[in-house]
């Protein structure tokens, strides 16, 4: 399963997932995590640079181009919550600590 999850330049879970500065997309199956890339998306930035509709739609736009299934994050408010689970992203939140070792411990999650 592809799944996104908010880091930060330490490799930690970012606490802000509509506020990220960068984001990681990863393989995760039951043999752990596949290849891991980092994308510096700048939603921080963007974040208050337009409408909260707008805003979704970029990180809508986002997840499709790179096929994400799951995002893994601390938190998030209830519209993005609903707006990822309408486009079929499965999330997980709650999320802290190393990215990588936060991304393998949803495997569980992701098989249920």
């Amino acid at each position: 399963m592809v799944v996104c999850v908010p880091v930060t330049t330490e490799g930690l879970v970012d606490p802000r997932w509509g506020r990220a500065d960068r984001v990681a997309i990863t393989e995760v199956t039951g043999d752990g995590i596949g290849a891991w890339q980092e994308y510096e998306v700048g939603w921080n930035a963007l974040h208050d640079a337009g409408t909260e509709g707008s805003h979704h739609a970029r990180v809508a736009r986002f997840l499709k181009e790179h096929r994400v299934e799951a995002v893994m994050a601390n938190h998030m408010g209830p519209p993005m919550v609903h707006m990822l689970e309408r486009m079929g992203v499965k999330v997980l939140l709650g999320a802290i600590g190393d990215a990588r070792e936060a991304a393998i411990g949803t495997i569980d999650s992701l098989s249920t």
